[in-house]
């Protein structure tokens, strides 16, 4: 019989488990294809990034493949010169944070309420919601709407039409159900504790990881959204930087009469240069939003896991 220091002595030992040849070379395999797919993805970031701070005539020649060739920062120059370019950065930034702001308050109003499993009426309000993912009018009958309410050409109509995402109030429901027992409430309304400070002291700081998927996900929305103000907007001055980003990239226009500081040489060599200037505008478009993954990034994985589990 083997004694209690014994038993002890095997239950910490570890348990090695020898691998195939078999499962030597499907690990293998599966670093290689992996390794490959990641190469595939990773490549066009830097490629765009090398083109970015190569010179004009490299780009053109097709001389850029990895690294950047002759490098210079003429396309960044251009760019941070062009007044349009400024104008479209602080838009994009007025549109992000406001419309995450209030698509955040307005997905955890409607998601917390429907957790509650004594909302009168909870399940035909979720029927509703799914209902309403599943089919939606269209873009005309939203068009309708935004010109009858006179948000035409305004701020407003890039920010309300997508404040609400059935999606996000889906799996942030899903999260207050997992994540807030009914026991916690109870208790906390036997201290005298009523709805709104509960959600405000209690809800709240226990949803972290919820709440940052929310931001993430309305921010990114936002930031590289443009068909909304391809479609109510009028005025160039209220653009965001994507459709100044495709104003240069499809339509090929580029203010050059707002380039500053420039000699003459430089000047004529960033108008037959566009896709230098487009390079570094994709990289200016794409800076912001790599920033505010990694603040995000350790309660994403969290968040949309408790998010998506049913009960």
């Amino acid at each position: 019989m083997i004694g209690t220091e014994g038993q002890k002595t095997l239950r910490e030992r570890p348990i090695l488990i020898q691998e195939t040849r078999a499962d030597r070379t499907f690990g293998i395999l599966v670093y290689v294809f992996l390794g490959c797919i990641g190469a595939i993805i990773l490549y066009p970031a830097i490629y765009i990034l090398s083109s970015s701070f190569s010179s004009g005539a490299a780009v053109l020649a097709g001389k850029v493949w990895l690294w950047p060739v002759d490098p210079v920062l003429t396309g960044y120059r251009g760019v941070f010169s062009d007044t349009a370019v400024w104008t479209g950065f602080a838009n994009s930034l007025v549109y992000t944070v406001g419309g995450t702001i209030l698509s955040v308050c307005l997905t955890i109003a409607m998601a917390y309420p429907l957790s509650r499993k004594d909302l009168r009426g909870r399940s035909l309000v979720t029927f509703m919601i799914l209902f309403a993912l599943l089919f939606s009018g269209g873009l005309i009958p939203l068009y309708l709407i935004v010109k009858n309410l006179g948000l035409m050409n305004t701020r407003w109509a890039i920010i309300l039409p997508t404040a609400m995402n059935i999606f996000a109030i889906i799996v942030a429901k899903t999260f207050f159900q997992m994540t807030i027992p009914q026991d916690l409430y109870e208790a906390a309304q036997l201290d005298g504790c009523g709805d709104f400070r509960f959600l405000r002291s209690i809800v709240l700081p226990l949803s972290t990881p919820i709440i940052a998927v929310l931001v993430l996900w309305a921010a990114v929305a936002q930031w590289n959204s443009y068909l909304p103000a391809l479609i109510y907007l009028n005025s160039q001055a209220l653009y965001p930087l994507q459709l100044v980003l495709r104003d240069i990239l499809v339509l090929n226009e580029m203010n050059f009469n707002t380039i500053g500081n420039l000699s003459p040489t430089e000047l004529l060599h960033l108008q037959n240069m566009e896709e230098l200037l487009k390079y570094s505008l994709i990289v200016i478009s794409t800076v912001p939003m790599l920033l505010l993954y990694p603040f995000v990034q350790k309660y994403f994985v969290r968040g949309i896991f408790l998010g998506s589990v049913k009960e």
